[in-house]
Order: structure tokens, then sequence, then C-alpha cells
């Protein structure tokens, strides 16, 4: 059944931002109309190469359009408070980056203006959709695995990320940035929530080349039920690596035990003495990423698209998505959580 095609806007145009822009203009149900970004350099190029009918430096002009019902929000974590409820006052429906925000106020700030204007907020937690993931999911529900008691979750970049990648690392961790997606897999695997923390962090390789965050936090996690999971989080693997990240899970059952590796898969490798690998400081071995963000006879596809395009078909349709506001901020909770523990050197209790 064919429908009328919505109006979509997208803020923030950096590098996550155009994976919002590859999955929308490959959309049937969406029109692209119009994006927002500070850096007017980029804000042109990313237009005229999407073929953007509006552009704007402020991203109020944008939600002032009419012909926009839904906006990606996809700034430096820290800003999408301000943005995101201006949005949900504009009457707009909103896809909101991970992490929701960096404080609990701010989370539920957004999660209340979501519901006074009666309008969508979903977190975009794209691990969700992840196939390794979800079939682990899958296995748990049919109880597979039996009853979860315990999960290891490695999910790191090479330390490129913080120094070349983000310009906005020094304001932010990696907690936030990749923090947000383990935690969200550890309560959204085990289907529980989150009771208490334990992190240790430490700030030596990045803070002696001028990034003012830390290098790492081990954090154990336990759980309402019962179950634990260890999550690893750095930023300061070897750019000789052949991936950006490393992300591998080993999850522990009654009953069943699960391996994943969505990094070092070798789905595809390759070898070269050239320096055309994306990501990399120095020619060598490459795994190119064949499930996040692809692009296949010019269709983009991965599980990074699949989010986007489960928020659009929810606009579109008027469905409820498959995160929720109360979701982003019990996730939100958790990580100023892990951040409080590793500063004071002991557990964290979260609030019921």
């Amino acid at each position: 059944m064919s429908c009328a095609k919505k109006g979509f806007g997208v803020i923030g145009v950096g590098v996550w931002g155009e994976t919002h822009l590859k999955a929308y203009c490959s959309s049937p149900i969406v029109d692209l109309v119009g994006i927002c970004d500070k850096n007017a350099e980029l804000l042109g190029r990313r237009q005229s190469e999407y073929g953007v009918p509006y552009a704007t430096g402020d991203y109020r002009e944008l939600l002032a359009r009419e012909d926009i019902v839904a906006v990606s929000v996809v700034t430096p974590d820290f800003l999408h408070k301000e943005v995101a409820v201006a949005a949900c006052e504009a009457g707009k429906h909103v896809l909101i980056e991970k992490p929701m925000a960096t404080t609990v106020a701010d989370a539920q700030a957004m999660a209340d203006a979501a519901g006074a204007n009666g309008v969508k907020l979903m977190v975009d937690f794209h691990n969700r959709w992840n196939p390794a993931m979800y079939g682990l999911r899958q296995a748990i529900e049919q109880g597979e695995m039996g009853e979860p008691q315990v999960m290891t979750l490695r999910l790191n970049d090479t330390v490129y990320v913080p120094t070349k990648m983000l310009s906005w690392a020094g304001t932010s961790t990696v907690v936030w940035f990749l923090g947000s997606h383990s935690l969200d897999l550890v309560t959204w695997l085990f289907g529980d929530r989150i009771t208490r923390v334990y992190s240790v962090a430490r700030s030596r390789v990045l803070a002696a080349r001028g990034v003012n965050t830390p290098d790492f936090f081990h954090t154990i996690v336990e759980l309402e039920g019962g179950g634990v999971a260890h999550v690893e989080n750095c930023w300061i693997m070897s750019t000789a690596m052949p991936t950006v990240f490393d992300f591998k899970c080993e999850f522990i059952g009654s009953e069943g035990t699960a391996f994943i590796d969505c990094s070092s898969h070798r789905m595809l490798q390759k070898f070269s003495s050239q320096e055309i690998f994306p990501l990399s400081s120095s020619p060598g071995t490459a795994y190119p990423d064949v499930a996040v963000a692809t692009d296949v006879h010019g269709k983009p596809g991965g599980f990074g698209i699949e989010s986007i395009l489960h928020f659009a078909d929810c606009v579109v349709h008027d469905k409820e998505p498959l995160v929720t506001p109360e979701e982003g901020v019990r996730n939100v909770a958790a990580l100023v959580a892990v951040h409080e523990s590793a500063a004071k050197g002991l557990p964290v209790e979260l609030e019921a």
C-alpha cells in the first residue's frame, strides 16, 4: 500500500549525520526537505551531494518549516537537549542519537517534552538491529540460553577516533560515545534493569596527546534479577588495527553460551601497500564494514541504516518505535553512575 512521503530534516550532518542522510534519501516514504549544521562548508557540500532543497546554519529555522514533520538530531551528545526539546515543542517527531543526553535531568526534559507535545521520541540504539545481537536476543527469549547469568561486552575504538575523527572528544568520554551502546545491549539482552555499577578508568595516553578525556573504563554491571555484566570501553587501541573498532560479546546463560564477533568476522579482508583505507593512519590490512552502514549497488544498508528507517516507518505509519524515551533516560542514568563510580572509586547504586 503506497502512501504520501513525509518531510524530514537532519540537524548535524557530520560523520554519522551523513548516515541519516543516506537512509532518508533511500527511503520511498521520506522526503528529505532540509538539513542544518554550523559548519557552512560541510553544510554546502552535503546539500550538493544529496540534493537537499533547504540548508541552514540555524536549527530554529529548520524547525519552523511546516513541511518537516520529523528530524534527526545528530549533534555532539552534550548538545542534544536544547535542540530536541525545541523540536518537540515545534511538534516534530525526533530521532536522537545516543546517548540521549549527558545528564538525567536533560534526558527527562526531552522525554517530558515529547510526551507533552504528543510526538514520537526515539533514541538511536542501532545495535538492537544488529543481526548478531538480535539473533542472541531471540535465542534468550526462546529459552535456548536458559536464565541469563553473565555477559562480557567489549566495544573499543582506535585512538584515531578521539584524536582525529571527533573534534569534540575532549568534552565527551568513551562511555558516552560507546558505553551508551554497551549498557543498552546489557539491559536489552538481559531484559532487566541495572541496579549497581562499579567502574575503573585511567587518563594517561590521551592526556599526553592533549585530549582531556579518559583512555578507558572497565565496568561491572549488576542487574535486578541477579545477572552480571563486564563492559570494556576504550579509546586507545592502535591505529594499526584492521578495523577502527573492536566489538565482541560473550553471553552465558544457565543452559547455553553464545559468542559474538562484530569486528573481526573477516567476511571481507583487504591487504594493500597503498594508503587507501579510511580510518587508518597507515597502509596494511583492513576489514571493511559489511554490516553497520553499507553500500551495495548504490543502495545504503546495514543495521545502522535499518534503525533510522524504522523511525521513519513509525512516523509515516503512526507506529510506536521499538526504543522508548524511558529506556533512553534509564540508559543516561546508568552512564552517569559509571562516571560517578570511576571518579569516586566506589560502586554506585541506581535509583529504582
